[in-house]
C-alpha cells in the first residue's frame, strides 16, 4: 500500500517515546481515530535540520491541539536514540524536552509505505501527512533532505482542510472561501 491523498492512510505501529522512561508506548493509526492527526517523518536524530522542525512544532502544538489535532514525528532511529536526543540539552545537539511523541520507524516499513523512504541510504526525507479524523489522507508534502517545513504552513493547510470549503491561495481562517 503507498500513500495516496484522498485514500485510507497506511497504516502503523511503532514503538514512541511517550512515556520517555518506560518507552513502552506504540502509537497506531487507529489512536488517532476522531482526531486529526499531522504525521511528519524526518531523516535522522541528531542532526542540524531536524530539530529546528521538531522544536517549531512544538512551539505551536497548542495550536494545533486547539484544531483538533495530534503531532507525531518519526525517523528510522531507536526509540533509545529519540529519547537521548529528546533528553540531550540543545547545546549538546539535543532537543531539550519534547510535549509530543516521536516514533521508531526502525524496519523502515512505514517510511516505505509512505513512500518517503530513501532506500538506498535507509533514511526518510522530509515527508508530512495531515491524516482526518476518519483515517484519510488529506495533504501531502515531500521535501529534500535539506529543506526544513514550515510549521505556519502546516498549521494553514490544516485550518483549510478543516474550513469544509474551497480556500484560495494564501487562505487564513477568518478568510471567505470560494
Amino acid at each position: 500500500m503507498s500513500a495516496k491523498v484522498g485514500q485510507k492512510a497506511p497504516d502503523f505501529a511503532m514503538p514512541t517515546t511517550r512515556n520517555l522512561e518506560a518507552l513502552d508506548h506504540v502509537a497506531k493509526l487507529s489512536d488517532y481515530q476522531g482526531k486529526w492527526l499531522v504525521l511528519f517523518f524526518y531523516p535522522l536524530d541528531f542532526t542540524f535540520v531536524c530539530p529546528t522542525e521538531i522544536r517549531g512544532f512544538n512551539s505551536r502544538l497548542a495550536e494545533f491541539r486547539a484544531a483538533g489535532a495530534e503531532i507525531l514525528g518519526v525517523s528510522v532511529d531507536s526509540v533509545y536514540s529519540h529519547r537521548a536526543w529528546v533528553k540531550s540539552s540543545p547545546e549538546e545537539g539535543g532537543l531539550g524536552g519534547l510535549d509530543y511523541p516521536l516514533a521508531s520507524d526502525i524496519t523502515k516499513e512505514v517510511a516505505r509505505r509512505y513512500g518517503v523512504l530513501v532506500e538506498e541510504e535507509g533514511i526518510a526525507l522530509r515527508g508530512l501527512f495531515i491524516i482526518d479524523p476518519e483515517g484519510m489522507l488529506r495533504y501531502s508534502v515531500v521535501s529534500d533532505l535539506n529543506v526544513g517545513r514550515s510549521v505556519d504552513e502546516t498549521l494553514r493547510v490544516l485550518q483549510a482542510l478543516q474550513s469544509g470549503g474551497m480556500c484560495p491561495i494564501d487562505w487564513h481562517p477568518g478568510d471567505r472561501t470560494l
